[in-house]
């Protein structure tokens, strides 16, 4: 009888959200190149200051980065701050409520960047990572398995998806964006173009600023990609030595055996 209720009840929710999902549409996601894409690629520590940048300046207001300790900005494989520029940088930027001292204080590099939740607005920290830009099967499938998801892509189209169109649903401005699923979002567009200046002199268009802050996301979200592709590396040759070398023993271990069936003995 419970068994025939639940299956009732799951019918009763399929039915019904049929046509929220079909009134939906997938946003346009463009396969941006990325230097950490492929089985050797990595990080540009270059890309990654800037992306920062473009964080810390325009969208560290609304959203946090409550995952990513500040210490790691000088870790291998990332933005490559030493560690007097991460205490300058925590100090100068944000502000962490301390239970012992019962009031704020400047970051230091063992905090972890500050959650804001007074803006409603999602956390980034794993944002390229949960994020899939290329859903289903996509080409023959080896695209995912060399270059992932395309979460960062799908954050630089949707920093490039605006159109300019708006319009007023429930009260709420609504934005439409390309690469957003549905068409339209609620958040104003973010970036203007040559309202960040990077000092290495990058241009610093919407597209190449979008592309930047995706890349700086893609790390906070997978901080030891670079490790983690060494491992695999190392790993699959590893493996095919000693697939080499088992082959050869084996010819060898039988190769008595064969010729004596060969000769009838």
């Amino acid at each position: 009888m419970v068994l025939k209720q639940l299956t009732a009840a799951a019918v009763a929710l399929s039915l019904a959200a049929g046509p929220v999902l079909a009134a939906g549409k997938a946003g346009k996601v463009i396969d941006y190149e990325f230097s950490f894409e492929g089985l050797t690629g990595s990080f540009d520590q270059n890309q990654l200051q800037r992306g920062l940048k473009v964080y810390t300046q325009v969208c560290a207001a609304c959203h946090g980065l409550q995952y990513v300790p500040l210490r790691t900005l000088a870790d291998e494989g990332g933005p490559g701050f030493t560690e007097a520029q991460v205490r300058q940088y925590a100090a100068d930027n944000f502000e962490v409520y301390d239970a012992e001292l019962d009031d704020f204080r400047p970051a230091a590099p063992n905090d972890h960047f500050p959650a804001v939740e007074s803006a409603g607005a999602p956390d980034l920290s794993l944002m390229a990572k949960a994020r899939a830009g290329f859903h289903g099967p996509y080409g023959l499938g080896i695209n995912q398995f060399l270059q992932g998801m395309g979460g960062a892509e799908y954050i630089a189209s949707l920093l490039t998806g605006y159109t300019g169109e708006e319009k007023e649903e429930a009260g709420t401005i609504l934005y439409e964006n390309t690469a957003f699923p549905g068409g339209w979002i609620s958040m104003a567009p973010p970036l203007w173009g040559e309202d960040v200046e990077f000092d290495d002199g990058a241009p610093n268009t919407i597209e190449a600023q979008a592309k930047d802050l995706a890349a700086f996301l893609m790390w906070t979200a997978e901080p030891k990609m670079m490790a983690r592709k060494q491992a695999g590396l190392t790993g699959v040759l590893f493996l095919t030595v000693l697939a080499v070398l088992l082959y050869f023993t084996n010819k060898r271990l039988w190769a008595p055996v064969k010729a004596r069936v060969k000769k009838g003995e």
